[in-house]
C-alpha cells in the first residue's frame, strides 16, 4: 500500500500547493525538529489505512479508529524497538441539533517522533491549538520542542480546560433555578431542572469510564516523556478528578432542587385542596338545610316570610359556628 504523502502547511494552516478545493487533501501535518503532528477529523477507511501503513500501527487499532462505539482505552505497543501508544478518550461536545451533550471521541497515536490525532467530530481546542502551531513558527517551536509526550499533554490540557466552562454553565443554570424556585412557575422549573439533570447525567456518562483510563495513560506515556515532565500528566488526572467532584456536587444540588420543587408543588396543591375542603365542609350542612326545607313539607310557618328569614338565619348561624369551631381547632 502506498504511503500517505507528507503534507506541509502554510502559516495560515492550509496545505501548500494549489490543488483544487475538491482535490485538496484533508490530512494536515506539521513538523518541527524531527517531530510530526498529524491532525485529521473523522478519517475515512482509506486514510486510516494509509496512516497505519506509514507508521506501522496494528490492524486492530485501525478498527478501533473506524468504530463509533469505542470505550476509553489505552494500548501500548513495543515490538522490534518500534513502540507507540494508542489511546481513545472522550470529551463533552454540545450537539445543537438535539440540544444535549454528546461524547466527542479523540483517537490519538503517540510515537517517539510523532503524534496523530483523529477526532470523530470537531474538538475545538485541538483545532485551535493546531491552527496556532501552523500560524506561528515561534509557538510551534515551543510546542514541539520537548517531545511527542509533551505535545500530547498540551492537547489534552486544552481539552480539559475546555471542559470547565461547560461545568460553569451548568452551575450558573443551577443558581438561576435556585433563585426562581420561590418566585417562578414550578411547572416551568420542572422542565428546566430536567434539562440540567440530563446534562449532568450525560457529562457523568462521558467522564466516569475515562477516569481509570487516564491512570493507564499516565503510566503508558512515561516512555515518551523526559524525566522532568513525568509529573505533567498528574495534572491531567487531577483535572479529571476535579471535574468528577464538581459533577458529583451538581448531581446532589440538582436532586435537592428537584425535591424542593416537588415539595413546593405539593404544598401549593395541598393549599388548594385545603380551601376546597373548607368550602365543601361548610356547604354540606347548608345543602342539608335547603334540601330539608325544600321538600314541600308543611311545617310551622310554611310559605311565610318569617320562616324564610328564619331559615337564612339558621344557615348563617351554622356558617359562623363552623368557622368558629375550625378556628378554635386551629384548622384555619
Amino acid at each position: 500500500m502506498p504511503s500517505l504523502p507528507r503534507i506541509r502547511t502554510r502559516r495560515d494552516g492550509s496545505p501548500t500547493g494549489q490543488p483544487k478545493a475538491a482535490e485538496r487533501p484533508r490530512v494536515a501535518e506539521l513538523e518541527h525538529d524531527g517531530l510530526t503532528w498529524i491532525h485529521l477529523e473523522a478519517p475515512t477507511q482509506e486514510e486510516a489505512l494509509a496512516l497505519a501503513a506509514r507508521f506501522g500501527w496494528h490492524p486492530l487499532d485501525v478498527e478501533d479508529v473506524m468504530s463509533r462505539r469505542q470505550r476509553p482505552k489505552v494500548d501500548v505497543y513495543a515490538e522490534d524497538g518500534d513502540s507507540y501508544l494508542f489511546s481513545v478518550l472522550h470529551f463533552p461536545v454540545y450537539d445543537k441539533a438535539i440540544g444535549r451533550l454528546n461524547a466527542g471521541e479523540l483517537d490519538a497515536f503517540l510515537g517517539p517522533d510523532y503524534l496523530v490525532t483523529l477526532p470523530t467530530v470537531e474538538l475545538k481546542p485541538v483545532t485551535r491549538l493546531f491552527r496556532r502551531a501552523a500560524e506561528s513558527d515561534e509557538f510551534r517551536a515551543r510546542l514541539f520542542g520537548r517531545g511527542s509526550g509533551r505535545l500530547l499533554y498540551e492537547v489534552l490540557d486544552d481539552l480539559y480546560d475546555y471542559c470547565f466552562p461547560i461545568l460553569d454553565k451548568i452551575g450558573y443554570k443551577l443558581e438561576q433555578i435556585d433563585e426562581e424556585l420561590e418566585e417562578g412557575d414550578s411547572k416551568e422549573l420542572v422542565r428546566d431542572i430536567h434539562k440540567v439533570k440530563q446534562e449532568i447525567i450525560s457529562y457523568r456518562k462521558i467522564i466516569k469510564p475515562q477516569r481509570p483510563t487516564l491512570r493507564q495513560l499516565e503510566r503508558g506515556v512515561e516512555r515518551f516523556l523526559p524525566e522532568d515532565l513525568e509529573l505533567y500528566f498528574d495534572d491531567i488526572v487531577d483535572a479529571s478528578e476535579r471535574i468528577w467532584d464538581l459533577l458529583d456536587n451538581y448531581k446532589e444540588v440538582v436532586e435537592a432542587l428537584e425535591s424542593t420543587n416537588e415539595s413546593v408543588i405539593n404544598h401549593r396543591q395541598n393549599d388548594i385542596l385545603y380551601v376546597l375542603t373548607i368550602f365543601i365542609v361548610v356547604l354540606t350542612p347548608l345543602t342539608f338545610i335547603t334540601g330539608f326545607f325544600g321538600m314541600n313539607v308543611h311545617f310551622p310557618g310554611f310559605n311565610s316570610e318569617p320562616a324564610f328569614w328564619g331559615t337564612l338565619g339558621l344557615m348563617l348561624v351554622v356558617i359562623v359556628g363552623m368557622v368558629g369551631y375550625f378556628r378554635w381547632k386551629r384548622w384555619l
